[in-house]
């Protein structure tokens, strides 16, 4: 062996020496102690964050709604009478969505919910359509005409209810959304009231195509966006029937449309908290309004409908929306939502349309 290797393997030696003693360092030693502890304590809030979360993201169960309004009925010494049900239900659905587990999440600043998207999408689909029912209820199914007065108790409600669904101080959308609540159950009271005549529900075929015709509007909007999941190039038929008809922009031929992949998970929990909600207030309608489904012979129409719905309220099974190509190897929950939504839209259509007959 030369002389110099002996010269640089004696070098060696004590560095590698020097670095196991100061392993051995109890300064270090407490360093990386506290530096273990630190992570630690990160991996465990992270975990326990994430916990919250997904317990916070279980969607409230389907409500049989003519126990609710017996229940409320029972616990406020009313009676049951014509437009109970539908306000019972409206009233139900917006204090669920501000009395689910975790509360409501769609103005949280803070972790977890301030991560979450799902949770806050479904509150926005069902918010959407307490809005639509406190309006006809406003405008429509409490007066008689249209040159009728409107309830004092309707018109406080249904401002509340369209609060920006994300305004967390002054005001804070809760405290805006359980006044609506307060004013509907003040309505509710003055319904049940039969010695009180200011406050009516009307059950007529009118009223209830005018919630119909806002709930087709509705899932045809969402069942389009469910299906652009995949991108599709479609032709542009905004005119259509109408030859003389303009637009402010001159339209293209063909459109590209497709939903963002980052929205696809929010367009797809919109679309349930929107059937959920739809859900209560079908069965709803079908107590208050069944001597005019009848006579049309449309009850059994709603409950398909409410049947189409309700299959969009099976359990998701994978952790993620999954967004597989049409007629690909993996599912398209997208797809496969538009199809069920497609379907209940098309029998609200054909319902309306019987309604609008004499």
């Amino acid at each position: 062996m030369a002389d110099s290797d002996i010269q640089t393997e004696t070098i060696q030696r004590p560095s590698l020496m020097k670095r196991f003693l100061a392993r051995l360092n109890p300064r270090n030693m407490n360093l990386r102690g506290g530096m273990w502890t630190v992570g630690i304590t990160v991996l465990l809030v992270g975990l326990l964050l994430f916990a919250v979360a997904v317990y916070w993201s279980n969607e409230p169960d389907l409500l049989d709604i003519q126990q609710v309004a017996e229940e409320q009925a029972a616990s406020r010494n009313e009676t049951l009478v014509t437009g109970y049900a539908t306000t019972s239900a409206l009233i139900m659905v917006a204090s669920k969505l501000l009395d689910k587990p975790g509360g409501y999440l769609s103005n949280d600043v803070l972790p977890p919910s301030v991560f979450m998207d799902n949770m806050p999408s479904w509150e926005f689909g069902v918010l959407v359509q307490v809005r639509d029912l406190s309006r006809v209820l406003r405008n429509d199914m409490s007066r008689g005409q249209t040159q009728s007065k409107e309830n004092l108790d309707l018109a406080k409600a249904e401002p509340q209810f369209n609060v920006d669904s994300e305004a967390w101080l002054f005001p804070a959308a809760e405290t805006e959304y359980r006044k609506g609540i307060k004013a509907l159950k003040n309505y509710l009271a003055g319904v049940a009231d039969t010695t009180n005549t200011g406050a009516q529900f009307y059950s007529r075929a009118d009223n209830l195509r005018d919630w119909l015709k806002v709930v087709a509007n509705r899932l045809g909007s969402l069942s389009q966006r469910l299906s652009a999941s995949v991108g599709q190039i479609r032709i542009n038929t905004d005119l259509a029937g109408d030859a003389d008809a303009q637009q402010s922009t001159p339209p293209n031929f063909e459109l590209g449309i497709k939903t963002p992949w980052p929205e696809i998970d929010n367009v797809f929990y919109e679309a349930r908290g929107t059937c959920w909600a739809l859900i209560h207030f079908l069965r709803a309608i079908e107590i208050d309004f069944k001597e005019v489904l009848e006579k049309k012979n449309a009850l059994r129409s709603v409950q398909q409908i409410t049947r189409e719905l309700e299959a969009t309220q099976r359990t998701v099974w994978s952790p993620m929306v999954l967004n597989g190509p049409d007629f690909g190897f993996t599912a398209n929950y997208s797809l496969v939502m538009s199809s069920y939504i497609a379907r209940a839209n098309a029998g609200i259509i054909d319902l309306n349309n019987l309604l609008s007959q004499g």
